[in-house]
């Protein structure tokens, strides 16, 4: 498995804006979005429901993961996906930053891969709905 989401009923927008809160809470700010929705409409003309990937970073941690290895940043940021689904619910998901951070061989990646799931875990659980993963 390679990452945890749950399932909420409400706004797209205002979902957003919560889990940045909730991201917030824990350290981790939003560096990238990526709308993919608006991507593919414009690129290839294609319509689906909204998409977002947004890259979370939170710097103490990232210190620690290029410290530990110069070209784990290849596996950064923390991907956090929001989507709504074919039944109106909105899904956030999370990368697993044990599952991804476990191809990195290096002193301390695993205590703060746990580290930054727990974190993940937290968000997630802030924002309730139906967990999954």
């Amino acid at each position: 498995m390679y990452g945890f989401s749950t399932h909420l009923t409400g706004n797209l927008e205002e979902i957003e804006q919560q889990l940045t809160e909730a991201l917030k809470v824990e350290g981790f700010g939003i560096l990238t979005e990526i709308d993919v929705q608006a991507t593919l409409k414009n690129k290839l003309g294609v319509d689906r429901a909204p998409y977002r990937i947004l890259g979370a970073c939170n710097p103490p941690l990232a210190h620690q993961a290029l410290e530990a290895d110069p070209d784990i940043g290849l596996l950064l940021p923390c991907n956090v996906v929001i989507r709504e689904e074919p039944d109106g619910s909105v899904c956030v998901a999370f990368m697993d930053p044990r599952a991804v951070l476990g191809l990195v061989q290096g002193e301390g990646v695993e205590e703060l891969a746990d580290e930054v799931r727990s974190r993940l875990l937290r968000v997630r659980e802030q924002l309730g709905g139906t967990l999954t993963g």
